[in-house]
């Protein structure tokens, strides 16, 4: 009996010897995961440093009033006015923000045209002068627009396209 118990006893002992020495060599895995995570962050951090230091450099004040006198005529920098900035409220819509033209009531009652149906009191896109979605973000917006398109100021590459489009040829 004493031999069996003793058999158990070495057998339990290896067994423990083993998951101690299995869960050993795990913490020390981790501690060296640990240990490089750490090199790692130490680097992030000096390479930040690095450029701190080199952003300070960058943007003295002398330097850059030099850059300035060197590129002036070339850049004609001029200062910005107060008017010129906007607050984010002010910005036009995005694209994605623009609810859908509305639809003709009589032509959705056909099933000839696919959209929402036109709400009492708005204007209905006629088929000819359907606006863009720019126009459209304009108008929400509030920004001045022209009467028509006769009204807006024309380009020359805008004349040259109209005139091509209005005779289909083009003349050089």
């Amino acid at each position: 009996m004493l031999r069996t118990f003793d058999i158990i006893l070495v057998v339990v002992m290896t067994g423990a010897a083993t998951v101690t020495y299995s869960i050993k060599h795990r913490a020390e895995l981790k501690l060296e995961e640990v240990r490089k995570i750490e090199a790692d962050i130490r680097l992030e951090k000096d390479t930040i440093d690095l450029l701190k230091a080199d952003w300070a450099l960058l943007s003295q004040p002398n330097r850059l009033q030099k850059l300035i006198d060197t590129y002036n005529a070339d850049l004609a920098l001029v200062p910005t006015a107060s008017t010129q900035l906007a607050r984010p409220n002010e910005l036009p819509m995005l694209k994605a923000d623009v609810p859908p033209p509305p639809v003709d009531p009589k032509k959705a009652k056909d099933g000839k045209t696919k959209g929402a149906p036109a709400e009492p009191g708005l204007p209905v896109a006629s088929a000819k002068a359907k606006p863009a979605a720019d126009d459209v973000a304009a108008i929400i917006s509030g920004a001045p627009q022209p009467a028509s398109l006769e009204q807006a100021p024309a380009t020359p590459d805008a004349e040259y396209e109209t005139d091509v489009m209005s005779t289909g040829s083009v003349e050089q």
